[in-house]
């Protein structure tokens, strides 16, 4: 009986000491590749204001719907200027540097600081008014390279038919846009041909930062039938403010996007901002699986507001 006892004691602490080298082996063996890398995605944005607000907040929540989630699968680095061009070059530097998988740029002037420090990384643009004219691209169709996005095209003329609908009478036009914003150029542009054309006559009124907005507006009161703003980051910024200028002068005030408009604009013909965000992210999810940035053709969302 004894014997017995003894041999079982024994079994008993010769199992324990396998388990526990078992589980040693367990512990201290090299971790396998079941676990998924975290994709690091950076967005830079030029400055904050609504509309490129709701861009952003739109295509982080797509990008989840596409199964890329942040804290999940992919880790988010969102980093804002302040309407700053050095800032937003040191910024798109570090993405470059860090080896980023991706970076969105949201407006224009963040996509030529992103494409002038990276020819390698994936880059997906939204909100670029003109991306060919911008340097972004040189086909809308075939991109090419690393780079490829959304494009906020904004018709000058389709605005302006919208004011001259509901005030008529206008001959002489305010263009109240940031000079360092060739998208804002290229709008205002279109916004002269169009006065050309019908007899009409444009005065402009430049800013290089959002704290010049309010001067410049004021320089138009007494001076112009109607205002115009195309969709400018620097001028959306400080939207309040200029509309209130806008307002005491009794000029009517037309812009380029939604936002703007609930800042203070009179009346836009203007891109849903939410689709943008959301075709943003869808184009961001098809490159994240595998497909080459040169080969999605640009898109330029048609749903106005």
């Amino acid at each position: 009986m004894k014997k017995s006892l003894v041999l079982m004691v024994s079994l008993l602490v010769l199992l324990l000491s396998v388990a526990g080298c078992s589980s040693a082996q367990k512990d201290n063996a090299a971790p396998t590749n079941g676990a998924a890398k975290q994709l690091k995605i950076g967005i830079v944005q030029i400055v904050e204001h609504p509309s490129l607000n709701t861009i952003r907040e739109t295509c982080v929540a797509q990008l989840a719907e596409n199964g890329f989630k942040d804290g999940d699968n992919i880790v988010i680095d969102y980093q804002n200027a302040q309407g700053d061009q050095t800032n937003l070059k040191t910024i798109c530097q570090r993405f470059s540097n860090n080896k980023y998988d991706m970076i969105i740029a949201i407006a224009t002037p963040s996509a030529q600081a992103a494409v002038g420090e990276t020819k390698d990384i994936p880059i997906v643009f939204s909100a670029c008014t003109d991306p060919v004219d911008s340097g972004l691209v040189s086909n809308l169709a075939k991109p090419g390279k690393n780079v490829t996005g959304t494009s906020d095209a904004v018709s000058a003329e389709k605005i302006m038919e919208l004011a001259r609908r509901i005030t008529p009478n206008i001959k002489t036009v305010g263009a109240l846009y940031s000079s360092s914003e060739t998208n804002s150029i290229s709008v205002v542009n279109n916004l002269k041909e169009y006065a050309k054309k019908n007899g009409m006559t444009v005065v402009d009124a430049t800013v290089t930062n959002s704290s010049e907005a309010q001067q410049a507006a004021s320089s138009l009161v007494g001076k112009v039938d109607a205002m115009f703003c195309p969709i400018d980051n620097m001028i959306a910024s400080a939207m309040p403010i200029v509309a209130q200028v806008a307002k005491k002068g009794k000029i009517p005030f037309y812009v380029g996007a939604d936002s703007m408009v609930k800042d203070g604009g009179l009346a836009t013909y203007g891109i849903n901002y939410t689709v943008l965000g959301q075709e943003t992210a869808n184009m961001a999810a098809e490159i994240l699986k595998g497909k080459k940035p040169g080969d999605i053709a640009v898109k330029t969302i048609t749903d106005v507001e």
